[in-house]
């Protein structure tokens, strides 16, 4: 069955992109932990990410790194945030924040974010990243 990412990643549903290339794209969490959250995840749907080849971890992890020095960049903090844990969408997903302490990484602080805040920071991100 075709996942909620699969179908952002296609396009039948509608997101807030910040990257995309051959092997992943990234888009903002609608529930985000802090300004700017990201996903990074593979076009493959690959369930589990110790499941994902090796190249396409290293490439998450690239692409997960220059997302979050844009965040940094666009948002301040004091870290960049990565979590990955996969128990919402069965997908492999990385998710990036600007993080400014410890409390910033508990997902049950997670809320939803206005639809024009999200497209607000996306410009600010893809700025921030030179896709935009």
């Amino acid at each position: 069955m075709t996942t909620l990412f699969t179908r952002i990643i296609d396009g039948s549903i509608p997101a807030e992109v910040v990257w995309a290339d051959d092997v992943c794209v990234a888009f903002l969490d609608i529930e985000p932990l802090t300004v700017g959250h990201a996903l990074v995840v593979p076009r493959a749907e690959v369930a589990h990410w110790v499941d994902l080849d090796g190249d396409t971890v290293a490439h998450l992890m690239q692409v997960a790194a220059r997302v979050g020095r844009a965040q940094l960049e666009a948002f301040g903090g004091e870290r960049v945030g990565l979590i990955v844990q996969g128990f919402e969408v069965p997908h492999a997903h990385l998710h990036v924040f600007a993080a400014t302490g410890p409390d910033d990484f508990d997902l049950a602080r997670k809320r939803p974010r206005d639809k024009q805040l999200l497209a607000r920071d996306a410009r600010s991100l893809r700025a921030a990243l030179g896709t935009g």
